[in-house]
């Protein structure tokens, strides 16, 4: 199964990976499933780390993708079209657009943001 990972998941993972619920944790360990990181949680990594208000390296982020066995999911134009369709149940715009990523791929999100679940047809493990 593909598996999206929310920026706080993989984030989780690296630096406190007691965070993650045994549900996360069990589908992540699992090697049928394809990990998958949208190229959105790595410009949020970037812009976060730049501005101060997380610390995790370029480094880090790279060693996590290879650990983890991470794929980059490219953000497509079809994902940022279907924006425009999505309600304002969440005003991060990083967060909106993995929501959008998740819908058009129709894969579910590995978050422990409540939020994601208020989005029809979105699939959560947590």
């Amino acid at each position: 199964m593909r598996l999206l990972l929310d920026t706080a998941t993989l984030i989780f993972s690296v630096k406190e990976p007691e965070r993650l619920s045994r549900r996360a944790q069990g589908v992540l360990a699992d090697p049928r499933n394809i990990r998958e990181l949208s190229s959105v949680s790595l410009t949020e990594i970037a812009v976060k780390a730049s501005l101060g208000k997380l610390k995790f390296s370029e480094s880090a982020a790279r060693q996590a993708l290879e650990d983890m066995d991470i794929h980059i999911l490219p953000f497509l134009a079809d994902h940022a079209f279907h924006i425009f369709r999505l309600p304002a149940h969440h005003a991060d715009p990083f967060d909106r657009q993995i929501i959008a990523q998740a819908l058009v791929e129709k894969i579910p999100v590995v978050t422990p943001d409540r939020k994601f679940g208020l989005y029809e047809g979105l699939k959560i493990i947590w």
